[in-house]
């Protein structure tokens, strides 16, 4: 799909979105990362944005999570256990620091489509789920939606606080974070 050189200028690309954010993640400093010169850049792409699009198709910059990847038993516990540690296994804190990179104005059509993926997926996994547990008796009756955006809302969260703050400010492990939330969660929506 992308040749050596492209996937140089990509990753060189994302990691300095990292570090600086998108409008200060200029193609001379691309290039210099990157180890190719700045001409290169435009031959082999049309631009910075068209760059940061190239990477959203790629699994090491988009998490690429799907409804496919979620399985459930009926289980709310185990479910919804399971629901988060897939979500944070491809949110990472990587991929937080890139969604935050490129939010800029440049690129708010480009890259949001992109970005809302994984919590648009997210989000219909979640209100399938809770519906279904809901009609089966499992879970109290409340408005899915909402439930659902606190779910992701705890799961962003705790990686979110892990990109920006790391240990500094987490004291548990993310599979003591995932157990106690979950446990919390749960005296809120079951019956």
């Amino acid at each position: 799909m992308y040749d050596e050189t492209q996937l140089k200028i990509i990753d060189a690309t994302m990691t300095l979105i990292i570090e600086k954010g998108y409008s200060d993640a200029t193609t001379k400093n691309i290039a210099k990362l990157a180890g190719v010169n700045e001409s290169t850049i435009f031959r082999r792409f049309a631009g910075k944005k068209e760059i940061v699009i190239a990477a959203m198709e790629l699994p090491k910059w988009n998490p690429g999570l799907s409804e496919s990847d979620f399985t459930y038993h009926g289980n709310l516990e185990a479910d919804l256990t399971s629901f988060s540690r897939i979500y944070m296994s491809k949110v990472t804190p990587q991929m937080v620091k890139v969604s935050i990179g490129l939010r800029s104005a440049e690129l708010q059509d480009a890259a949001l489509s992109g970005i809302m993926k994984v919590p648009m997926v997210f989000k219909k996994v979640l209100i399938s789920y809770f519906t279904k547990m809901i009609a089966e008796g499992k879970m109290r009756e409340c408005n899915v939606e909402s439930v659902s955006i606190q779910f992701i809302a705890m799961n962003f969260g705790f990686v979110f606080l892990d990109a920006s703050f790391g240990d500094k400010l987490i004291g548990v492990s993310k599979e003591e974070y995932i157990r106690n939330s979950i446990k919390v969660f749960l005296s809120g929506i079951c019956v």
